[in-house]
């Protein structure tokens, strides 16, 4: 059993102190105002600053300390504390002495109204190189991971990779028991400290990827992993999986079958590499194939190799004497690999026991509403029901447009006026798919309504358009499927 960094004392004496002092999200809204709020969520802190500079309170002190970084007289960051003596504080590296008194050593992070436990962000420490086994806070990908997690009632649910424990801590609002893993002995104890914290109780495990768990099965399993891509050099435990290439995500869907109980859901954020003259979604297809499950996986994000690994050796702090040397290292090796470029996105995975397991792969770019994690589901249900329709039955059903469908046009002026070039019909709302369209399939969606089988709306636009019902047919049964698996198209509830 991991320990927090505190003993359950000295956690409920920082819980007191916190919650006190209204550190929590709201509380520290409050306090620095709507500027330093905004300010504070794109890491301009001058706002936060200036509303909390030379204030004595205690929320303005741990503002400071936690939130800006500043370094605070001893006297302010003890009473700001208390009843956690400081002795405690520093003896479990929550802030440590500096020049001037001391400074936060560790990030407390009031998230809602709990908080989260991590090493500091490297904002906080500028031109200073994060060691390897730093632990990373909330931030982008977590975030991420976060609104994209189907959140249904499920009995048993798991955290691989866990680091500080955010997506636990979201877990625990719907799952009756959360396990989380992490490679990383220092990960586990800050994740200790989140649940200890916020009183959660959490099974920790101590392993690389699934080994942990082995042989045990769960309703859902979230993974943020260390997916970064490159030549399998481990320098970060936070991001390098000691896997060359996108192997660790390969490895992550092919455990699944393993990990899910039927019905459950993996789901898992990913790198995966664009190679010359292979199609990036046939690649990633081919990690699903034989397994079973269904999948769905969207790519949110491309990236060109340059911009990917600035960005990496940058996120890091990596040492600025040494980052071009190995920036070169490991560009050559995406030139030795043919890579391309680098895609973001999401993987969904379901144990949905079905012989013909549905999968897709396909961008998803564009903006969608959050949490993302609220349309996942609908997507699969989606698929079930177009699943139990044969080409008869497809057929025989009541459609409806989805609330907010939009047409929209583009047309060209000429010498005849405006002639339409195009006609799409464009979700407003949820995933926000726009698709081009014919004059015949919006006259159909059109008459979506509920009120009649496709079969007889399609009788009637064969009848006005010439054509033979059957072939009309015929044509029309893959193209409503994919309005109904995109969501234009919903079967009626009548």
């Amino acid at each position: 059993m991991t320990d927090a960094i505190l003993s359950p004392d000295g956690i409920a004496r920082l819980r007191e102190a916190l919650t006190t002092a209204g550190y929590t999200s709201l509380g520290i809204a409050e306090r620095i105002g709507p500027a330093g709020t905004v300010g504070m969520q794109h890491n301009d802190l001058r706002a936060a600053l200036r509303s909390t500079t030379g204030a004595p309170d205690r929320l303005a002190t741990l503002i400071r300390l936690f939130v800006c970084g500043q370094t605070e007289p001893e006297q302010a960051v003890a009473a700001a504390l208390a009843p956690l003596p400081l002795a405690d504080a520093i003896e479990a590296g929550l802030v440590e002495p500096v020049a001037g008194g001391l400074r936060a050593a560790l990030e407390i992070e009031a998230y809602g109204d709990q908080w989260i436990v991590s090493d500091v962000d490297a904002g906080m420490r500028p031109g200073q190189p994060l060691p390897p086994d730093h632990v990373l806070g909330v931030g982008g990908a977590s975030t991420t991971l976060a609104q994209s997690t189907i959140r249904r009632p499920v009995g048993t649910a798991l955290d691989l990779g866990t680091g500080c424990g955010i997506q636990a801590l979201h877990l625990s609002t719907h799952a009756a028991r959360v396990t989380a893993t992490d490679l990383s002995e220092r990960a586990l104890r800050f994740a200790a400290t989140t649940a200890a914290l916020n009183r959660l109780d959490w099974e920790l495990l101590r392993g690389d990827l699934t080994d942990p768990v082995a042989g045990r099965r769960f309703d859902l399993v979230v993974s943020n992993p260390p997916f970064v891509v490159g030549p399998g050099t481990t320098t970060h435990t936070y991001r390098d999986s000691g896997r060359a290439g996108d192997a660790v995500c390969a490895e992550l869907v092919a455990a699944a079958p393993r990990l899910l109980n039927e019905g459950g859901y993996l789901q898992f954020l990913a790198n995966w590499l664009h190679v010359t003259g292979e199609d990036w979604a046939d690649r990633v297809a081919g990690w699903v194939a034989g397994t079973g499950l269904d999948a769905w996986i969207i790519q949110r994000e491309v990236s060109d190799p340059v911009g990917y690994v600035n960005l990496w050796l940058a996120d890091a702090s990596e040492d600025p004497a040494t980052q071009p040397a190995r920036a070169a290292a490991w560009l050559d090796w995406f030139d030795a690999n043919k890579i391309e470029a680098v895609g973001l996105g999401l993987v969904t995975l379901r144990a949905g026991g079905h012989d013909d397991p549905a999968v897709r792969v396909e961008d998803l770019r564009q903006a969608v509403d959050q949490p993302l994690g609220a349309h996942v589901e609908p997507w699969f249900d989606r698929q079930d029901w177009l699943r139990r329709q044969s080409a008869d039955s497809l057929l025989g059903a009541r459609l409806v447009a989805a609330d907010g469908l939009q047409l929209r046009q583009e047309a060209t002026r000429g010498p005849q006026g405006w002639q339409v070039d195009r006609q799409l019909l464009a979700l407003t709302e949820g995933l926000r798919w726009v698709e081009q369209i014919d004059p015949l399939v919006l006259a159909l969606v059109s008459a979506c309504d509920g009120t009649l089988p496709l079969r007889d709306q399609l009788d009637v636009l064969a009848a006005a358009h010439q054509a033979e019902p059957a072939v009309l047919a015929e044509a029309a049964v893959p193209i409503v499927a994919h309005l109904v698996e995109r969501g234009l198209l919903l079967p009626s509830e009548a």
